[in-house]
C-alpha cells in the first residue's frame, strides 16, 4: 500500500473493506462502505432515532404528531377518538341541490339554471323564459 493513511476500514464485521471515500451513518456515527451504509445493510441499532414516520389518520387525511416512546398505533386511535374532523355525514350530502321556482315542480337540479330575465332559478324543463311564465322583462317574448 502506497498510501495506509488515507481511508477507513468499513465497521461492518463482515466487510472491514479499507475505503477511500467512507461514509458516517448519522445514527450510530460509525464509518461504512457504500455496500453497508444503509440502516438495514449495517443492522444499526440506532435507526429508530433517524428513521421517523408521521402516521396519518385513516379518516380526515391529517399527520399526527407521535413523541418519542409513544406507539403510534394508539395515539392514532386517541386522535379518532377525541380530535378527529372526519364528518361521515359529509360524505353523504345531497349533489341535488337547487330546487325549482315554478310553481307546482318539485325538480331539483345539480347546478343553478338562472333566468336572464327574472333572475329565478329553474329546472332544465322551466329554464326558458316563456316555460315558466316568466315576468322579469316587459319586452313581449315571442312564440317562436
Amino acid at each position: 500500500m502506497e498510501l495506509p493513511w488515507l481511508g477507513e476500514h468499513c465497521s461492518q464485521r463482515t466487510c472491514k473493506q479499507l475505503d477511500f471515500l467512507p461514509l458516517k451513518c448519522d445514527a450510530c456515527g460509525e464509518v461504512f462502505c457504500k455496500d453497508h451504509i444503509r440502516y438495514d445493510d449495517h443492522k444499526c441499532c440506532s435507526a429508530y432515532k433517524k428513521n421517523v414516520q408521521v402516521p396519518v389518520c385513516p379518516l380526515c387525511n391529517t399527520p399526527i404528531p407521535v413523541q418519542k416512546g409513544e406507539i403510534p398505533d394508539i395515539v392514532v386511535g386517541a386522535h379518532i377518538d377525541k380530535d378527529c374532523k372526519y364528518n361521515p355525514a359529509q360524505q353523504k350530502q345531497k349533489i341535488f341541490t337547487n330546487k325549482c321556482l315554478k310553481p307546482g315542480c318539485k325538480r331539483k337540479e345539480m347546478m343553478k339554471v338562472v333566468c336572464e330575465e327574472c333572475g329565478g332559478n329553474f329546472c332544465i324543463k322551466h329554464r326558458h323564459p316563456l316555460d315558466h311564465d316568466c315576468k322579469g322583462s316587459s319586452q313581449p317574448i315571442s312564440k317562436a
